[in-house]
């Protein structure tokens, strides 16, 4: 259940509490301006949180923390040069600079600082997404939101006193060194960090960085020489011609369209990569992921239109073949899906399943059972030792039961709901390959055991009521019958001639003719349902 709202309506404490009460698994998504920000969850208490485009300080911290010194810091970042899929905490502790117990501290405390920063956004929008876990993170908290908020809040509550002195980053300040000395005043930690770094050059974002503390420590520092007059702001800093150096407005909007495109914030991740094109026309990633977009979005035509522009080079990944190939099935255009699907092959993705499934169900959707089986058949040991998807199941027993093996279909689907014991399709299908071989009693635990994972698919019910019908269990097919309608009125007219059947033969004759000229609706040239209405109204 996704849950959206403003920060204006509802503060991010309330947010928190509210997910936290009610035991959530999820990310919950934060934007400010062009700024965004995650929190995730597991069963209500914070397990993750990140945001975008703020320097990752891990090293800063542990160094502040007097936990690892300079040097090793600087060994550290060297090694991770040619370690690139190791992270810095991993390689310190490898190299016995820092131990993992003390890593998981200070990354904690690194969380904990993310959110308390999240705390003072005060405008915005929210968005929480169950079900979503953080990717690639190697160590996870669990922190009680309610052990967050005291601070946080003292946090907001200064933070709104320092913004009043110090409302941008971008500002730079001069400090009157002598007044300063002959005042003779005692300094706080933080401020004799920050007092040698002041020099009228650098705003409040470098001494930020610079300092290695957060931003609330940094301007709590400031706020207190100012208040006191060692501090004259003298200006902002003037930025760079977009000319010269855009490489770090590229990467900061397509950072961001990455991260709303994950959150599913579609139309946000739409704006920041179209940013990152009016800056880079020619940014094949940012155009990538506008085609991803699109797909998400049904726009496929769009889509196609993204993708063919990237597939047009010779460095093109598989991946880039393979949702066009879904864009053009999606438009009807099968020839060109199929195409794609073979170039993304051509292109390195032969060992991709996604893939290969892709191109099964083309062959499905062409009337290539064969084909499809074989490809599907391939398919399946490249997913490893992690089971296929429940969608696969789905294609490779309609494929085998098409191309005339009902018990490899039945095998298969057997399989399926084992491996996936919450997917009512899957026992569907299985309830109807197992009609099919005569099976009835095992059929119909089967679509049972469907409704009970979704008792709002149709189709099951249609079947529970075929069961029924054949077996000459009117009231149970009636009670099916209607439950099928009930949630799709249109599931077919076959449902609304056996609906009539059994009113004929509970003589009651008009609720019969009703169905059965629904049914006709649906099937306009089937002569026998208008002779069965012309009969019964001949004998009233």
């Amino acid at each position: 259940m996704a849950i959206r709202g403003s920060l204006k309506e509802a503060s991010l404490p309330d947010v928190l509490q509210l997910l936290a009460m009610g035991k959530k698994t999820g990310c919950l998504s934060v934007t400010h301006r062009n700024n965004f920000g995650s929190i995730y969850f597991d069963k209500g208490k914070i397990a993750y949180a990140a945001i975008v485009n703020r320097r990752d300080r891990l090293g800063d911290i542990l160094v502040k923390s007097g936990v690892i010194t300079q040097g090793q810091l600087e060994e550290g970042i060297a090694a991770q040069a040619h370690e690139r899929d190791k992270r810095l905490g991993e390689i310190l502790v490898d190299r016995r600079i820092i131990s993992r117990d003390e890593l998981h501290r200070q990354i904690r405390l690194q969380i904990e600082e993310a959110v308390y920063f999240l705390f003072t956004w005060t405008q915005g929008t929210f968005n929480f997404e169950a079900d979503i876990r953080p990717e690639e993170q190697d160590f996870l908290v669990s922190i009680n939101p309610e052990s967050l908020l005291l601070e946080g809040a003292r946090r907001v509550d200064e933070w709104s006193l320092i913004e009043k002195k110090i409302p941008a980053f971008d500002i730079v300040f001069e400090l009157d060194r002598r007044r300063l000395m002959d005042s003779g005043v005692a300094l706080t930690a933080e401020q004799e960090t920050v007092v040698p770094l002041i020099d009228g050059r650098r705003d409040v974002a470098a001494l930020v960085d610079e300092t290695g503390m957060v931003e609330f420590e940094v301007g709590k520092a400031l706020y207190g020489l100012v208040t006191a007059g060692f501090l004259h702001r003298v200006g902002k800093t003037t930025k760079a011609p977009e000319t010269e150096a855009p490489d770090a407005r590229v990467e900061e909007h397509r950072n961001l369209g990455v991260a709303f495109y994950k959150a599913g914030m579609l139309e946000e991740s739409v704006r920041e990569f179209r940013r990152v094109l009016d800056l880079r026309a020619t940014d094949s990633h940012a155009r990538f992921f506008l085609g991803l977009v699109h797909v998400r979005q049904g726009k496929y035509a769009d889509a196609v239109t993204d993708l063919k522009d990237v597939a047009s080079s010779r460095m093109a990944k598989p991946a880039v073949f393979h949702n066009l190939a879904l864009a053009y099935e999606q438009l009807g255009q099968l020839t060109e899906a199929k195409a794609a699907l073979n170039e993304a092959i051509a292109r390195g993705g032969a060992q991709d399943p996604r893939i290969l499934l892709g191109l099964g169900v083309l062959h499905l959707r062409a009337g290539e059972a064969t084909e499809s089986d074989a490809v599907l058949m391939t398919a399946r040991p490249l997913y490893g030792q992690r089971p296929p998807g429940a969608v696969w199941f789905h294609y490779a027993a309609v494929a085998a039961a098409l191309g005339g093996h009902l018990d490899k279909a039945i095998s298969l689907l057997s399989e399926g709901t084992q491996t996936h014991p919450h997917s009512a399709t899957l026992y569907n299908n299985l309830a109807v390959a197992l009609e099919a071989k005569g099976r009835g009693d095992e059929a119909k635990v089967a679509a049972d055991r469907g409704t009970h994972e979704d008792a709002g698919l149709p189709q099951l019910h249609k079947n529970l009521g075929d069961l029924a019908y054949r077996a000459g269990h009117l009231d149970d097919a009636l009670e099916a019958y209607q439950r099928a309608v009930k949630f799709n009125e249109h599931l077919g007219p076959d449902v609304w001639r056996k609906l009539g059947n059994i009113r004929l033969k509970r003589n009651e004759r008009d609720e019969a003719i009703r169905c059965w000229e629904t049914a006709l609706t649906l099937a306009p040239d089937d002569t026998r349902l208008q002779a069965n209405i012309e009969s019964v109204r001949a004998q009233s």
